[in-house]
């Protein structure tokens, strides 16, 4: 059975963290790939800067291009809005009943996962493989962290924010080294961000 992380995000742009971390995934865990899941418009945020999903789509598809096991996946495109992990989850299982399908996230994350739609169920029925994020002051830890089916993995952390390229973007300064090359060509000649 293949084994499929899936790392979902707005990808807004997506940079050289979201690479290294996916990259560390596959070098360190028994997945098979890792696929980017764009998540679609949020009515929620600024729609000044959140590029459309197909701008977004793009950029992870332009920055996985030399990453045969890493893939960007559009699935959430097509699906009712708001988008919610449970149900694309059972949407890839009815589609790929061969792939075994585990979830990535920070752990920041996992400390709301309670909040998430059908969260129990969710932590009972797939593998989450947490990644270290540095978290802002002291939060409790989550209800979650030692159940059998969460992986804490001790990925590099890089603090790094599309939040902050995207300041940076506008403000005019240098982000090519924040950004896989094709990223940055991408954006370098676009009114992105500004």
């Amino acid at each position: 059975m293949k084994k499929i992380g899936l790392f979902f995000g707005s990808f807004n742009p997506i940079h050289i963290g979201h690479l290294i971390l996916a990259n560390y995934i596959l070098e360190n865990s028994d997945m098979n790939e890792v696929w980017f899941v764009v998540s679609p418009q949020n009515p929620f945020k600024d729609k000044k800067t959140l590029l459309n999903d197909h701008n977004r789509l793009d950029m992870v598809e332009l920055a996985l291009k030399n990453y045969p096991n890493i893939k960007a996946s559009n699935v959430e495109f097509s699906l009712p809005k708001p988008s919610y992990t449970i149900d694309t989850l059972a949407y890839l299982n009815e589609k790929y009943p061969k792939y075994s399908f585990s979830l990535i996230m920070g752990e920041d994350n996992l400390k709301s996962l309670h909040k998430w739609k059908n969260a129990d169920y969710l932590i009972k029925n797939y593998h989450i493989i947490v990644y270290p994020r540095v978290s802002e002051g002291e939060t409790k830890a989550s209800a979650y962290q030692n159940h059998e089916n969460i992986s804490l993995i001790k990925a590099p952390i890089i603090e790094l924010s599309a939040t902050e390229i995207r300041n940076m973007i506008k403000e005019n300064k240098n982000v090519r080294p924040m950004l896989p090359p094709e990223v940055f060509e991408y954006l370098d000649g676009s009114s992105f961000y500004k």
